[in-house]
């Protein structure tokens, strides 16, 4: 269709000019002016002025109309709940961040509904769609999340039902450290790489991965889930009471773990990763040692996941992985190099920090907003 040639060359583009559409399309100048008069028509681009060529005319300019649809990003944590509204050109037009308060599913759907609503009061217009990041792996058959235990409740049967009851848009829900590895791919460390993994050290651990330019999901969508990778069988914490739910690598390696490695080694008071990596900068002897433990525990982690998807670079992010990396990274890099018989690709720390995942969730609901509003638009054009 010569319709979505020109409005997705016009979408990367622009502003552009017929004569500059003809030469990125192949297609004939007549063909180009038509398709722009259906695009104006359909509401879906604009003119924005001139631009003199070396000639002296003037050639009109087109863009996009941003305002023709809007996405919102989500990412539920814990702790915070980060969200953006953006429009079709990518513009961020709100960005905001609220605490996750406790209260159970409940109040939790309400208050993702209520960040929502002032989102949507804010475009002024029709949200297209929405995509929420979340911990865990959605269940689309039976429209259930799984793997979710640090979000208690929030893998209940009926709770993704609610929620898209309560949203005034479409919702596509998709794992956070997913939607974190399509935002280093969009925005971050992993634009034009093939096959590179997002690795997350926080609360929890998890992978998103991209294989040949795609997310990699897995047959049931729980690709990446490497909290439950076996290893560390001779750290207590791989036997502690929950490990079966938190996996054996996450409850040794998370940020839980670290605490609870620095307790057994000797560190009293109280214990945060935060307060353990502070105080290995510090030079203290048992920070030192706990950061250690954690530098082994990563380091065979990553050895396995080099061994399986021999990616081109290895991204680090999370509260550990990035907060903590000027610390860990160089442990982590020389025990990689013993483990890894070609040698390790690159390890990087994210540089998009906290907004990796709803990043990610912005990049993921733009390329479906912008073929669902192309469509609406034409096929409402030509039936009327």
């Amino acid at each position: 269709m010569n319709e979505r040639a020109v409005y997705d060359r016009i979408r990367v583009l622009g502003p552009v000019s017929r004569p500059q559409l003809a030469a990125a399309t192949g297609l004939s100048k007549p063909t180009i002016s038509l398709a722009l008069a259906d695009l104006e028509r359909a509401g879906l681009v604009l003119s924005v002025g001139h631009r003199t060529g070396n000639a002296g005319r003037a050639a009109a300019l087109y863009e996009i109309r941003p305002e023709a649809g809007w996405v919102i990003g989500l990412d539920v944590g814990r702790e915070w709940i980060r969200a953006a509204l953006v429009d079709l050109s990518g513009e961020i037009a709100v960005r905001e961040d609220v605490p996750a308060r406790a209260g159970g599913v409940t109040a939790l759907i309400d208050r993702l509904g209520r960040i929502v609503d002032d989102l949507a009061a804010a475009a002024g217009g029709e949200i297209t769609n929405i995509v929420l990041g979340t911990p865990g792996v959605h269940d689309a058959d039976h429209r259930r999340l799984l793997l979710a235990p640090n979000l208690p409740g929030w893998d209940r049967p009926g709770v993704v039902g609610r929620l898209a009851e309560r949203l005034p848009a479409p919702i596509a829900i998709e794992n956070d450290i997913a939607l974190a590895a399509l935002g280093e791919q969009g925005y971050g460390l992993g634009a034009g790489l093939r096959h590179f993994v997002y690795v997350s050290i926080g609360t929890g651990i998890g992978m998103g991965i991209i294989v040949d330019g795609e997310l990699y999901r897995g047959a049931r969508g729980a690709a990446g889930e490497i909290a439950f990778l076996p290893m560390g069988e001779t750290d207590p914490l791989a036997h502690a009471p929950g490990t079966r739910r938190h996996g054996m690598l996450e409850s040794v390696a998370s940020a839980p773990g670290v605490v609870a490695t620095a307790q057994r080694l000797g560190m009293s008071g109280r214990i945060t990763a935060k307060r353990v990596f502070d105080e290995a900068r510090d030079g203290d002897e048992v920070a030192v040692n706990a950061v250690v433990h954690e530098a082994d525990h990563v380091a065979h982690a990553l050895a396995g996941v080099v061994a399986l998807l021999d990616p081109e670079l290895i991204v680090l992010g999370g509260g550990i992985g990035g907060h903590g990396a000027d610390v860990l990274l160089g442990a982590v890099r020389e025990r990689l190099e013993a483990m890894t018989p070609l040698g390790p690709p690159r390890i990087e720390v994210s540089p998009l920090g906290d907004d990796a995942v709803v990043l990610g969730a912005l990049a993921t609901g733009l390329a479906t907003a912008r073929a669902l509003v192309f469509d609406r638009a034409i096929a409402g054009d030509r039936s009327a």
